[in-house]
């Protein structure tokens, strides 16, 4: 038995959470007693897992490292995360963190020795070249790739990952994971794994299939971009096709392993926000917490926060907002949201068998559909209703723009 059998994450983004400073600063300011406030929260919440941003030194957003062994200053230090991991798992909190190891911050010391000693020098083949310039990730300048394929590169990795296992956390979010291919990631995860068995890892995949990337890679689980997709759109344009087309891959993955699900993360747009139409999202909260897999929560989703993610520069920001530095700080109407939540979660908690389950959707029209989950004799039956009256499906009473759940 694994304690990812029964793990539900709350996914946060550390430093927007604590409202950072913008950029790097060298002065250490201790504000994980900040995250230490929230725990109960993530506990009243029904989740018993962290799943972290980056909190590791960089020069901006976290997502340009700087240094992978230093936690960032404008968090605190290594005894404050220390103590804020204690803090976690006195509270039976499990804590992944965000490894953004298919690039660097073009300030990191890695890049600045290849640049010095040029693309055909030990230094140099850290780094992916493009015309003779280190490459850049995604077109952004600022973030430079390292070469995984580099054999010094993998033994980096494998340690940076391993020290902070060997510090207590419980896993890592492979970020960009999908830029180098399944393949470049067997050997690390391997290494990895025969040190720490017990360590989930997954990877950050938006497109492809999914199964073949585990199978090849060795990771435990990666993003399912295509049910939270789907999971919009079809609420959106009432045609539950869609999502019906989605749900028979979805469980066909799971056949193979266990994917990550969510309805919001720190790179999406609110669900909120997302939902044309806001009687929806109690839906879209019911298929995440109903359906196989291992569901997250991003933070302030289970308020109802809004925000809109745009591609210009600080684009991300509406969807990364600061919180206040204790769960009393937050207005009153979020409580409807929170207690929604609070029910689907304890649902889930009450089926653990959910994780594993067999998925099938049967009475499917653009507006209702039947989604019945099974396993070991165990049964719960997922009713939604995008209509604008009441409605039997099979019946069972469904409310217009609501869902049912039977438990047996």
């Amino acid at each position: 038995m694994s304690w990812t059998d029964h793990v539900i994450w709350w996914h946060l983004y550390p430093l927007r959470f604590v409202d950072a400073e913008p950029t790097y600063t060298p002065e250490v300011t201790h504000r994980f007693g900040h995250l230490v406030n929230w725990l109960d929260y993530a506990i009243d919440l029904g989740t018993n897992g962290l799943l972290l941003a980056p909190v590791f030194a960089s020069t901006s957003h976290g997502y340009d490292t700087l240094d992978y062994y230093r936690i960032d200053p404008r968090l605190g230090d290594e005894q404050d995360f220390g103590e804020f991991l204690r803090e976690a798992k006195a509270r039976g909190l499990r804590v992944c963190l965000d490894g953004v190891f298919n690039h660097v911050s073009e300030d990191h010391e890695i890049v600045a020795r290849a640049r010095r000693d040029g693309p055909h020098s030990e230094a140099g083949q850290w780094l992916k070249w493009v015309d003779g310039y280190p490459r850049a990730f995604e077109g952004n300048f600022d973030l430079v790739e390292l070469n995984l394929a580099h054999p010094p590169v993998v033994d980096y990795i494998v340690d940076v990952m391993i020290h902070w296992l060997d510090r207590g956390i419980d896993g890592w979010r492979l970020d960009a994971a999908f830029a180098v291919g399944a393949a470049t990631w067997r050997p690390i995860i391997e290494r990895v794994k025969a040190k720490h068995p017990d360590a989930w890892i997954i990877a950050e995949l938006i497109h492809g299939d999914y199964g073949d990337f585990v199978a090849e890679s060795g990771v435990d689980s990666v993003t399912q971009y295509e049910l939270w997709k789907a999971t919009w759109s079809s609420l959106n344009d009432r045609n539950f096709h869609e999502l019906e087309h989605a749900l028979a891959r979805h469980a066909a993955f799971c056949e193979r392993f266990r994917p990550q699900t969510f309805v919001g993360n720190h790179d999406t747009t609110r669900i909120a926000t997302k939902l044309t139409d806001p009687r929806h999202v109690p839906l879209a909260v019911a298929l995440l917490m109903t359906l196989p897999g291992i569901p997250s929560i991003y933070a302030g989703d289970e308020q109802g926060f809004t925000g809109e993610k745009l591609d210009q520069a600080h684009g991300d920001d509406a969807v990364r907002p600061p919180f206040p530095l204790t769960p009393a700080g937050l207005a009153p109407y979020g409580m409807e949201t929170f207690a929604l939540y609070q029910r689907m979660v304890a649902i889930r908690r009450r089926h653990p068998w959910l994780v594993d389950a067999h998925l099938e959707t049967t009475d499917v029209t653009n507006e209702t559909m039947r989604v019945q989950l099974d396993s070991g004799g165990h049964r719960l039956v997922l009713v939604l209703n995008t209509g604008d009256e009441p409605t039997v499906v099979d019946g069972v009473g469904v409310g217009a723009h609501d869902f049912t759940v039977v438990e047996d």
